[in-house]
């Protein structure tokens, strides 16, 4: 009996530090896995202790502000099978000089229902994901620097952003040669191209 109690009791420090990992920001799905009803999460809506982004996402009220808050916001109504990607992920990285206008998510052509989200452009990909083409930064799931390189590339990004952004992630040590090649391999000739001339003009 205590036990269970124990179990069903909202864990708020537990809720803080899933909603710090993400810009300050959690699901309804998370609050729910924290011991937080709904009828608790109305309640401290209405108290001003949590705002209501959207239909089931919400944000700490006192949290600060950070960059790059509106995409891990943007991803979190589509996780989790959404990953960042283009531009979105480019700004993620710290790869990019340029601020994107549109929010830039990945998912698997075959997904339904999506949710329709003004300022967020939704990329369909038919081959998955997988573990090697995505990493984690900032609490959510994004892109590889090899992989967005080659999706920004393949998206028409100009020649001279894509070679800034190669020179930084090799410069960084975020990736390498071989694997900017190797996305760039199913993009076809024109990436190829693009990736292989930001490589030759990249620092030593």
């Amino acid at each position: 009996m205590n036990d269970t109690i124990r179990i069903n009791r909202p864990d708020q420090e537990a809720l803080f530090e899933t909603a710090s990992a993400q810009a300050g920001y959690f699901t309804t799905a998370q609050a729910l896995d924290h011991g937080f009803s709904s009828a608790l999460l109305t309640h401290h809506t209405k108290t001003g202790r949590f705002l209501r982004v959207a239909r089931g996402l919400y944000r700490l009220r006192d949290y600060p502000s950070a960059p790059g808050e509106e995409i891990v916001a943007a991803w979190l109504r589509q996780a989790p099978r959404a990953v960042v990607s283009h531009e979105s992920a480019l700004e993620l990285l710290d790869l990019s000089d340029s601020i994107a206008d549109r929010v830039h998510l990945t998912v698997p052509r075959a997904r339904r229902r999506l949710v329709a989200q003004p300022g967020v452009t939704i990329h369909t990909t038919t081959h998955p994901l997988t573990d090697a083409d995505v990493i984690r930064r900032h609490g959510v799931r994004l892109t590889t620097p090899g992989r967005t390189i080659a999706d920004v590339a393949a998206a028409g990004m100009a020649p001279d952003q894509i070679s800034a952004s190669v020179s930084q992630a090799l410069r960084r040590g975020l990736t390498t040669p071989a694997l900017l090649r190797e996305a760039a391999r199913s993009r076809g000739r024109r990436v190829q191209r693009l990736v292989e001339a930001a490589l030759a003009g990249a620092d030593p």
